[in-house]
């Protein structure tokens, strides 16, 4: 077994294949899931936030900015982590397998390691397109596994610390051809190498045949009739190769979340300007079952405070004065769009009822059911002139699946908190 280990690792050889190389590559892909991660967590306070937590409400565009990078950062993990596996391929036939604990801990942390980040990237990927085959609550796991996944990235960077800092700023000499030299312990396991340590493959002639027989010799017989393993792809090439892939796949995708790459939006599955109001949706009137009672002429708002309350009809909020604001709906899937939005002040409105500041709200939508048919806003956005219970959007009455007859809209705010079909207002 050992030799065949070793032959394996022979066979595997490439330029790419190094600890310079999985060093380069690591801390990119380790800054990509750290930006995930910290972005993550914003967007996640901010959705089930601390009691004593307080958001800032400038600049406006500041979740817009975060959620765009953390999905954006996201999709770029996937070229850097298959080029990061394929760089340290060869070390998953290492012999022995394990030289101890500390070993032994690094195998463990990178098994748990790259599992989980496969699993964290993907169901991420297929949250953007609102896309749920796996039989569990994408936002819970996503949010655990965050934390497993950064974990073992930490365990990972301390087992393997010194190798990391041996190689973070290496200097590299190259031959004539143009391919990277790398000092003796790194260079590839070679046939003599293995016949000076092991000594030469036993004969097919029995007993010793037995030794080799079965899978075990196919698998010898297959590398002894290949010739010396010739890389496909040269150093150089696969650096390409990775961060053209990475580029190519930020660029084809960040214009759902970013206006200046919208024109090159080939494969994100929102697109500025398409949709109601010349905005995307997300979650229809159909789907929220607001239809009739989004319709009903004898809708009014109710806002409440300790006891006051007060109901405002369509015609009241237009009587009151009408303020317009430049705000994005930023979603949690990663996409956004900046819109116009015109509506009256909630400071405004909640004055009808002697708010106080530092009073948080309690939203209410006519949705029959969701996650977010209720939510709450803390009290710098209800203190922040640019919220607004919106009536219309880019010039015109919102549309039914943007909220129509009224929807808040406040800046820095995610678009699943940003509620669509307003019954009721109370002060908490």
């Amino acid at each position: 077994m050992r030799r065949l280990l070793l032959e394996m690792r022979r066979s595997l050889a490439a330029p790419s294949r190094n600890p310079r190389m999985a060093t380069v590559l690591g801390r990119l892909l380790g800054s990509a899931f750290v930006i995930c991660f910290l972005t993550g967590l914003y967007s996640h306070f901010l959705q089930q936030p601390e009691p004593w937590m307080h958001f800032a409400t400038r600049p406006f565009f500041l979740y817009q900015l975060t959620q765009g990078i953390h999905i954006t950062a996201g999709i770029a993990c996937f070229p850097l982590l298959l080029g990061k596996l394929y760089s340290v391929f060869p070390n998953l036939f290492q012999t022995p397998p394990i030289r101890g604990f500390l070993h032994f801990l690094e195998r463990a942390s990178i098994t748990l390691f790259v599992s989980t980040a496969l699993i964290e990237i993907t169901i991420g990927l297929l949250d953007t397109f609102q896309w749920y085959p796996f039989p569990f609550y994408f936002k819970q796991v996503h949010y655990a596994l965050s934390f497993i996944l950064i974990g073992s990235l930490a365990i990972h960077i301390a087992t393997k610390l010194p190798v990391i800092r041996r190689y973070w700023f290496k200097k590299r000499s190259f031959d004539e051809n143009g391919e990277l030299l790398l000092d003796p312990e790194d260079r590839p396991v070679t046939s003599e190498q293995i016949v000076d340590e092991i000594g030469p493959r036993p004969e097919p002639t029995a007993p010793i045949a037995r030794r080799v027989s079965g899978v075990t010799g196919r698998i010898f017989d297959w590398i002894d009739s290949a010739p010396p393993p010739k890389p496909a792809i040269s150093r150089r090439g696969f650096v390409t190769t990775i961060g053209v892939a990475t580029a190519a796949l930020v660029a084809l995708t960040g214009g759902q979340s970013f206006a200046f790459l919208n024109g090159i939006n080939v494969f994100a599955p929102r697109k500025q300007g398409i949709g109601p109001d010349s905005l995307p949706v997300n979650r229809s009137a159909k789907a929220a079952q607001v239809l009739t009672t989004a319709m009903d002429p004898d809708w009014t708002l109710t806002v409440a405070r300790q006891g006051t309350t007060m109901e405002f009809t369509y015609a009241d909020l237009k009587a009151f004065p009408q303020h317009v604001e430049q705000l994005p709906i930023a979603c949690v899937e990663g996409w956004s769009q900046m819109a116009t939005w015109r509506g009256v002040r909630l400071s405004d409105l909640m004055a009808t009822v002697g708010r106080r500041d530092g009073e948080g709200l309690r939203l209410t939508s006519l949705e029959k059911s969701g996650a977010y048919r209720r939510t709450n806003m803390g009290a710098e956005y209800v203190q922040d002139d640019r919220t607004l219970v919106a009536l219309e959007v880019n010039g015109q009455t919102l549309d039914i699946e943007h909220g129509y007859p009224a929807r808040m809209i406040a800046p820095g705010r995610p678009g699943v908190l940003q509620t669509k079909w307003l019954s009721r207002i109370e002060v908490l």
